[in-house]
């Protein structure tokens, strides 16, 4: 027996721990997810030309999309810990914006400004109406994506995000494309650049990014407990502090912003577009797979046990639908987050109740535009640091999900083959100027191509192949097994 409960109480999702320690625990919750929830609007609104140092008069449109990105990954993990009908796995599984429909988002809306986002919101509105739909199969598809396509794409989505990371922590994009025109305008003129206004790559916007990698890395390893879950969010306290002490940090936006504020339904409109469907329906497979590890993550963690059939197909309803009720609203894409399955299975509290606690929080929040703001008058080169880590992270999962691949010659083939087109096509997207528009977005994303090329050559390619078949082309790296 401890303060929480017994073991057996702790492992059952529908036990509440005393309320001193369940709001405490919820809150836990909220704090370990919460950098990584509202970083993909602002990654979004940046791409569109609305977000960080655009001066755009739409940037107060970044606001309310990190205000939805509060609410409706409250509302989505009431989905799954309340439920409604066989909407929700009934588990204490934290929602959250997902990552991995950024590389996907970016080529539909890149420097086109929030008039784009309306076709991002119809394709996070039918995407989700069919990943809700995914439920009905889930279990009949798992045998399409293994650890060879799954661990592919959660590296492709890492490989295609760390670029972001690295344009914070220097600058920006803004700041980026000062730069570009400053030294396009001295090449026209064959007068020497003015270096002196330039931002971008600045020695003090390093040390700023650099220290928050520095500080995260210091609390995740020489800390325990919360403190140590909570090692992203403190490194951009400490760099928000520095930066404002070098006066990085401007107030106007947070002075400008509403206490309260109800969502907007259809706040950006909605446009239909064949490429954003088709785009968030191939992702949604990705992301019901990776609801399914999380879910059984959860019940082994917590509870020792397999989930079953029922909570994986509530879990993969809750997503879908959740995703298409926030599109309404205008915000992203939800999914299960990781980092709240291993904070149960460190605490050992499997309770729903609590996370729905922390659900409550991320509403209430939701409804404050001035906690929003707060966020956005966070510097980028902060939020870079930040980044730099999560997004190296989702390299380092994806490539940690590859390990469990059998490396056979046959899967050697299938992993090359995938990620030499992929990863080609999202660093040289020029190679596809004369493709159609649709086409194009779809294929520069570098994930769409790499995943579907994982998926055919694995279901079509023989088991085996004999050594002579492979080491022609492997140039004397083609392994032993």
């Amino acid at each position: 027996m401890t303060t929480l409960g017994t073991p057996e109480q702790l492992r059952d999702p529908n036990y509440t721990p005393p309320l001193a320690s369940a709001v405490p625990l919820g809150i836990q919750h909220v704090l370990a997810m919460f950098v990584s929830n509202v970083t993909p609007a602002i990654i979004v609104a940046g791409a569109a030309g609305f977000g960080f140092g655009s001066n755009s008069p739409d940037f107060p449109d970044m606001i309310y999309m990190i205000q939805m990105s509060m609410l409706f990954a409250g509302i989505t993990t009431l989905f799954q810990t309340i439920g409604a009908g066989p909407v929700g796995a009934r588990l204490p599984i934290v929602q959250g914006t997902s990552f991995a429909f950024i590389p996907i988002m970016i080529p539909l809306v890149a420097g086109k400004g929030v008039e784009a986002m309306g076709l991002l919101m119809c394709g996070v509105i039918i995407g989700g109406l069919f990943h809700a739909c995914l439920g009905f199969f889930i279990g009949k598809i798992r045998f399409a994506l293994p650890p060879l396509v799954t661990g592919l794409v959660v590296t492709m989505i890492g490989l295609a995000l760390v670029q972001v990371g690295i344009q914070y922590a220097a600058g920006g994009v803004p700041a980026m494309n000062q730069l570009a025109n400053e030294l396009a305008a001295a090449k026209a003129s064959g007068d020497a650049a003015n270096f002196s206004a330039i931002e971008y790559g600045s020695l003090l916007n390093w040390c700023i990014a650099l220290l928050v990698v520095v500080v995260t890395l210091g609390v995740k390893f020489f800390t325990r407990g919360m403190i140590s879950v909570s090692a992203v969010l403190i490194g951009l306290i400490v760099g928000y502090a520095v930066s404002w002490i070098f006066g990085m940090v401007s107030f106007s936006s947070v002075a400008s912003a509403a206490v309260f504020a109800l969502p907007n339904p259809f706040h950006f409109g909605f446009e239909f577009s064949i490429a954003a469907i088709i785009g968030f329906c191939l992702m949604a497979f990705v992301s019901a797979v990776e609801t399914v590890g999380d879910v059984s993550g959860v019940t082994k963690g917590g509870a020792g046990r397999e989930p079953t059939s029922d909570e994986i197909r509530g879990a993969t309803f809750a997503d879908g639908v959740g995703t298409a009720v926030a599109g309404v609203f205008g915000a992203l894409p939800n999914t299960s987050f990781s980092q709240n399955v291993g904070l149960i299975a460190m605490t050992g509290v499997m309770s729903r109740n609590v996370v729905t606690i922390g659900a409550i929080f991320l509403i209430i929040a939701g409804f404050i535009p001035k906690i929003g703001a707060i966020v956005s008058s966070v510097p980028i080169e902060v939020l870079g640091g930040g980044v730099i880590v999560m997004f190296g992270m989702v390299v380092a999962a994806g490539i940690s999900m590859l390990s469990d691949v059998n490396w056979n010659r046959r899967n050697m083939v299938i992993f090359a083959i995938s990620i030499s087109i992929g990863l080609g096509l999202q660093l040289e997207p020029n190679a596809l100027f004369f493709m159609p528009p649709t086409v194009k977005v779809l294929l520069t994303s570098g994930i769409l191509p790499a995943a579907f090329i994982a998926i055919v050559l694995n279901l079509l390619l023989p088991e085996e192949l004999d050594d002579d078949q492979t080491d022609e082309i492997a140039g004397g790296h083609a392994g032993h097994k």
